[in-house]
């Protein structure tokens, strides 16, 4: 073993088109210690998204308040292939992607759910399981 660890050149482009980087990261790196680099450097002020359909425009502010606050609020998507948190960059690798040279990754935020309406969901779930039981 030569102690030499392999290292990545990866940047991150952000859903209104911006990136984050270059950086380097070891192939030990799991995606959630990139997704909490992303995190720590989501960029300040307010940004929207990039598209050519107004209708489905959703505005979506990135203050570091309104921004993604946990790993689970991200996804990161290379070569079309979502990302899992407890993988590391090496377990990533595939025939499509090497990450030789630079490598973009592709950021997507879920959609902030308020407490509420995830309540309302909860609600509804137990309203429609219902007893199909039929005494005879």
């Amino acid at each position: 073993m030569t102690g030499v660890q392999e290292q990545f050149e990866i940047k991150f482009r952000l859903p209104d088109g911006t990136d984050i980087g270059p950086n380097r990261y070891a192939a030990a790196s799991t995606v959630a210690t990139l997704k909490e680099t992303i995190i720590a450097q989501w960029p300040k002020g307010s940004v929207r998204p990039r598209t050519p359909f107004r209708t489905l425009q959703i505005s979506l502010s990135t203050d570091k308040e309104k921004g993604p606050k946990t790993v689970n609020d991200l996804k990161l998507i290379n070569a079309g292939k979502i990302l899992e948190n407890n993988k590391t960059l090496s377990e990533c690798k595939s025939p499509i992607c090497d990450f030789s040279g630079m490598t973009t990754m592709h950021v997507v935020v879920r959609a902030p759910t308020s407490a509420k309406q995830s309540e309302k969901r909860a609600a509804k779930k137990a309203k429609d399981v219902r007893c199909g039981c039929a005494i005879m």
